[in-house]
């Protein structure tokens, strides 16, 4: 998997989970069950993990072709956009669970 995922997807992915839950609101709030709004972000965590997770590694292989290949004096351009990608993504989750921390803790029908 590329560095794409995690540069454009997770950013998208972290918006994407705040307008969904923020739409599953009312129906937490009728069935007083937080199962689905759960659910919805804990999926959304997982898919932002594994694209930071694939430029991650992205990154660590590239480095070391960059380190083996220094000599060849090949551009270091491949290995700092896995870095950011895997930053991107990482900050990606970070928002996301900054979205799951206030439904841990508020009720859905909390006015």
């Amino acid at each position: 998997m590329g560095n794409w995922p995690a540069l454009l997807l997770a950013p998208s992915l972290a918006l994407t989970n705040l307008s969904i839950t923020y739409a599953l609101v009312t129906p937490a709030c009728t069935r007083q069950s937080m199962v689905a709004p759960n659910v919805v972000t804990a999926v959304v965590l997982a898919v932002c993990v594994w694209v930071s997770w694939a430029a991650w590694r992205n990154w660590r292989a590239d480095s070391s072709l960059g380190r083996q290949a220094a000599r060849d004096h090949v551009p270091d351009r491949p290995p700092f956009v896995a870095l950011v990608a895997a930053l991107v993504g990482a900050l990606s989750c970070l928002a996301v669970l900054a979205q799951w921390f206030p439904q841990w803790v508020l009720s859905p029908c909390a006015a």
